[in-house]
């Protein structure tokens, strides 16, 4: 296989075709209260059953313990040998949950979690931004932690740091990242409120780089709640879909004695991209995040489409301890979702956020940054956001126009919205070897 470019630029763009139909009346979806959220001690292993009961929110059946799947005529038996304690398989689009094991389940998420600090914190500040880097931007970082190899006194670009959390997982970049916008626990206290907003109730931010820590959990669920969102970003879809990149490096003297500054190549760790020596990159892949952590194991959620279905598949801690195996169980969901997808009738469905009110449609951009797109979400700060196609970025990519039958732009009091139980993912890209 060969390498891919060092610019990674090569992409599928895929465009959303919206139609318009007329609404009457508001998208009314109700925000079950969570249960108490459980202890998960840094070093004590998740329980190794799920409750017997678990969140509602999507539908009964997905608060239920085991697989739930609808196996009627035509549908393909779901693979074998799948032994992650929780998963999900749910059309991005229209948010239906194509099948679910233990998708409640409150795990810890491990850097999965950083899809909803970027969900959070991307939209607020312009990538050109620079920051010089601070001993307090990097104190506290948990031991062990993934790091891209930020340097106190080096200034980086809003950019550079968002290229260290989604390519390297760089809890280094997270808490310059956090320190920028107003420190680690206003971007914790944030990030809760935003899961809120999401109904993205199993979760509970203690760390905002998904580091383990007492009481923090999610699910399969919301993960998959925050990378559907997410990916209605353009900055977001584009920095979890880079293979690789330049990094700034430390700066030095060179020999005439001139401060110099290098920089050094870092290269995303989703196995699903880019490949390794026992698994390929999956055909259709677009991202979106993995972690691991000894607490949480392997976690990852991923996006992917196929003949104009897209499909996002979140898995949780497999229990066999092969090679990148949340990797494999990942690809076989895929695999699986494509084939019954149209064919199986959904166990449920991805809310849309709490707040969401349909009034008149109208026209949104997609910047993915401050005054820009949020996709569904809105920024903390409560001003609307958008989502959709951007013309200009169309430019050198093969488009791939996906029909959403009955999908609606419209302004929502938290931002903009696609309702009608669909969501656009415009300009979704690949990078393909």
């Amino acid at each position: 296989m060969p390498a891919p470019k060092k610019t990674a630029r090569r992409s599928l763009l895929v465009t959303s075709t919206l139609v318009s139909l007329a609404l009457t009346a508001p998208v009314a979806v109700a925000a079950p209260k969570p249960s108490p959220k459980p202890s998960a001690s840094p070093s004590a292993s998740p329980s190794a059953t799920p409750p017997a009961s678990m969140s509602p929110v999507g539908g009964a059946r997905l608060g239920q313990p085991g697989t739930q799947v609808n196996l009627g005529g035509g549908v393909p038996v779901l693979p074998k040998d799948l032994t992650a304690r929780s998963w999900i398989v749910a059309d991005a689009e229209s948010g239906e949950v194509l099948a679910s094991h233990n998708s409640h389940w409150r795990l810890p998420p491990a850097s999965t979690l950083k899809m909803l600090f970027a969900d959070t914190v991307l939209p607020k500040f312009p990538k050109e931004t620079p920051h010089k880097v601070t001993p307090e931007d990097l104190k506290d970082i948990g031991a062990g932690s993934s790091m891209v190899g930020i340097k106190e006194g080096e200034t980086y670009t809003v950019h550079d740091l968002w290229l260290g959390v989604f390519l390297r997982s760089g809890n280094d970049a997270v808490h310059v990242l956090s320190h920028l916008n107003g420190g680690v626990a206003n971007t914790v206290r944030e990030m809760n409120e935003h899961a809120e907003e999401l109904q993205a109730l199993d979760t509970n931010v203690v760390s905002p780089d998904g580091y383990d820590a007492a009481e923090q959990v999610s699910s399969a669920y919301d993960l998959t709640l925050f990378a559907r969102s997410g990916l209605q970003k353009k900055d977001f879809r584009e920095y979890c879909s880079t293979l690789r990149a330049k990094f700034p490096g430390a700066t030095t003297k060179n020999k005439k004695g001139k401060p110099t500054r290098g920089s050094f190549e870092i290269q995303n760790t989703n196995r699903l991209l880019t490949g390794d020596y026992d698994i390929s990159q999956y055909p259709g892949i677009a991202g979106v995040k993995n972690g691991n952590t000894t607490n949480a194991g392997a976690t990852f959620t991923g996006v992917a489409e196929r003949d104009g279905r897209v499909l996002l598949v979140t898995v949780m801690n497999p229990e066999k301890s092969g090679h990148n195996e949340v990797y494999k169980e990942t690809a076989a969901l895929f695999d699986w979702g494509f084939k019954a997808a149209g064919k199986v009738t959904p166990v449920g469905e991805l809310v849309p956020p709490k707040g969401a009110v349909a009034s008149s449609p109208r026209p949104t951009n997609d910047e993915g940054q401050a005054g820009g797109e949020s996709g569904g979400t809105g920024n903390v700060s409560g001003k609307p956001v958008a989502a959709a196609a951007s013309a200009e970025h169309r430019a050198g990519g093969v488009g791939t126009a996906l029909g959403i039958a009955g999908g609606v732009l419209v302004l929502l009091a938290a931002g903009a919205f696609l309702v009608n139980r669909r969501w656009p993912l415009p300009d979704l890209v690949r990078r393909r070897r």
